[in-house]
């Protein structure tokens, strides 16, 4: 038990200071969403939030891998509550991805790892050639 608390604080202490980062990048809102034609995924969270915090760092690894290729963007609701009704989210985090011509084509609730997120860009990407 003493093992899993101190793996718990140790994993906290990581996700927090990788999320430091995010959100002081992340402080704005984005100014187009989706971005007109490019696939865009759009995660809805807070970086307060523990599911949220473990994606931070996918996250910016994704908007560089994908940078001119596919929109990544992140939204922090408890900092801009007007935001969440817009979406229609019933939970964070909250993942939406767009294809190019801006519909709604997939949208998951919870942690999702890179590998899935990068499957569902896959997807859109090959469907829009």
């Amino acid at each position: 038990m003493k093992k899993c608390a101190l793996w718990m604080v140790v994993l906290a202490f990581l996700c927090g200071s990788a999320t430091m980062i995010y959100a002081a990048e992340e402080a704005t809102l984005p100014s187009e969403v989706p971005v007109k034609g490019m696939v865009t995924m759009l995660d809805l969270g807070a970086t307060k939030c523990i599911p949220c915090k473990m994606m931070a760092p996918i996250i910016e690894e994704l908007k560089e891998e994908y940078k001119g290729k596919a929109a990544i963007l992140f939204i922090d609701v408890w900092e801009h509550r007007d935001e969440a009704p817009k979406y229609s989210i019933r939970a964070i985090p909250t993942q939406i991805f767009y294809a190019k011509n801006g519909e709604e084509a997939y949208r998951h609730e919870g942690f999702m790892d890179k590998a899935s997120i990068v499957a569902e860009l896959a997807k859109l990407e090959w469907s829009e050639r």
